[in-house]
């Protein structure tokens, strides 16, 4: 396992402890678990981007798409 260094803000650092301390672990794997939660929240954004920003992907007109719904009986 590779170990990095990162400065962080004082009040950073003491809510990093509480956390720990709350969850009887260690600093080190409430930072760990932090950056593995943001990890997965960023490659989910990035993939509903992905989507986005697709051309081949149809826009739906709002107006036209609720007309279409609200007469099909």
């Amino acid at each position: 396992m590779n170990q990095i260094t990162a400065r962080l803000p004082d009040e950073l650092v003491a809510s990093i402890d509480s956390a720990a301390a709350q969850l009887y672990c260690t600093r080190a794997e409430v930072v760990r678990k932090a950056i593995e939660y943001y990890l997965e929240s960023f490659e989910d954004l990035s993939l509903a981007l992905q989507v986005l920003h697709d051309p081949a992907d149809a826009v739906l007109e709002w107006e036209a798409l609720k007309h279409d719904l609200l007469n099909q009986q």
